[in-house]
């Protein structure tokens, strides 16, 4: 048994996952030391401080300019996405909405919308609001969904004030295809990277893993194309069948598959934070694709499962932690890592006391739950409220 595999048996949430232990021992014989790597979680409340202020979705909100409408309808996402975003179907309801979420103390923001059927978002008419956004708020950092771009239409982006920009890269003709409906290229998607590179953009491209039905075709591919372009960093998520249609539905993908990706994409980018979204399936399937994530060396994670901070320490990675809602990742990945030396350092001791208790918390409360009240009327408060 390797050092590894001990480690993963001696974190107890890990101790009875299945791991491919041909992987396992592939990414510990990788070159080089581990970097170090920072979580965003909500879990780590207790370490709050008095500088860490509580966040919620207007920390850093999403905000689309078409509402919840998309003309691509892609089976993966449905439009479904966009629909809980805050709309803003005109320049002067951008406006108000910015001016609003400053009032409640957002530091910058997600902007968006969907596509028309070339994969392209509409921008043009609000390109002078975000410029005025900016003049009049310039630490208010926007990051904007690109989707495909030309030479000119990224460097009006980037003229506006983005601070960051994201696009999907796929690298299978037949995931464009079938799974976006769309009549594009690969090589568009290429050309619309090398655009956006070219700019003063912070380019965070996002590869979603599993974009095909649930199985992986063009990742590598896309992986190729992204070390051609040299970005900020690569955001790597794994995709959620939870919006698929019958007709089309979506396998959850392989985590062992997904496991050796995310090894590949360290080897090829090895001087490019690698950050893990908070999108990827839940349960056990989660449990392990995070596992192999700290393994493979990704700089960031946003909602680590149970066990990663400890899984990470025992790597001996310096681990970081920011007690922060997904907002706040979603704002620090695409920054490309610049809050990095944001969030708190805790140490191995420190972090297997803080989950022990608080998985004990948990077990009691399920404990507690299953209890039925005997005798009396039942309540549906507690303490006889």
């Amino acid at each position: 048994m390797s050092a590894w595999s001990e480690i993963l048996e001696a974190v107890e949430p890990l101790e009875d996952l299945a791991f491919d232990v041909g992987l396992v021992e592939r990414l510990a014989a990788s070159e080089g030391a581990l970097p170090g790597i920072h979580f965003y979680t909500p879990t780590f409340k207790s370490y709050a401080s008095s500088e860490i202020r509580d966040c919620g979705r207007s920390a850093w909100p999403a905000i689309s300019i078409t509402g919840g409408d998309c003309k691509l309808n892609c089976d993966h996402c449905k439009a479904k996405i966009l629909e809980p975003m805050i709309p803003a179907r005109s320049p002067e309801e951008l406006w108000r909405a910015v001016n609003g979420v400053v009032e409640q103390g957002a530091g910058g923001m997600l902007l968006t919308g969907g596509s028309n059927h070339r994969n392209e978002v509409e921008y043009d008419r609000y390109y002078p609001t975000i410029r005025r956004i900016k003049d009049e708020f310039p630490q208010f950092r926007i990051a904007m969904h690109t989707a495909l771009v030309d030479d000119a239409i990224a460097g009006r982006m980037a003229d506006a004030g983005i601070d960051a920009a994201m696009m999907d890269v796929i690298g299978a003709q037949d995931t464009i295809t079938q799974v976006y409906h769309l009549r594009r290229a690969v090589d568009d998607f290429e050309r619309a990277l090398e655009a956006l590179t070219k700019t003063s953009m912070k380019v965070v491209p996002h590869i979603v893993v599993g974009l095909h039905y649930g199985q992986l075709l063009g990742e590598w591919n896309a992986l190729e194309i992204v070390a051609r372009h040299k970005p900020s960093a690569l955001v790597l998520v794994v995709v959620m069948p939870t919006y698929a249609g019958e007709l089309r539905p979506f396998a959850t993908p392989d985590p062992h598959e997904v496991g050796q990706f995310f090894g590949d994409a360290r080897t090829v980018l090895p001087d490019v934070p690698l950050l893990l979204g908070c999108a990827r399936p839940a349960g056990s399937v989660k449990s392990l694709i995070d596992a192999y994530a700290v393994m493979a060396g990704v700089d960031g994670m946003a909602h680590p499962s149970d066990g990663m901070v400890e899984l990470a320490a025992r790597l001996e990675r310096p681990v970081r932690v920011t007690p922060a809602c997904c907002s706040i990742a979603v704002g620090d990945e695409v920054m490309a890592m610049s809050g990095s030396d944001s969030g708190l350092e805790i140490d191995l001791d420190e972090i297997v006391r803080h989950e022990r208790e608080r998985r004990a918390a948990r077990k009691r409360q399920s404990v507690f739950g299953e209890i039925k009240v005997m005798g009396g009327e039942e309540r549906s408060g507690c303490c006889g409220t």
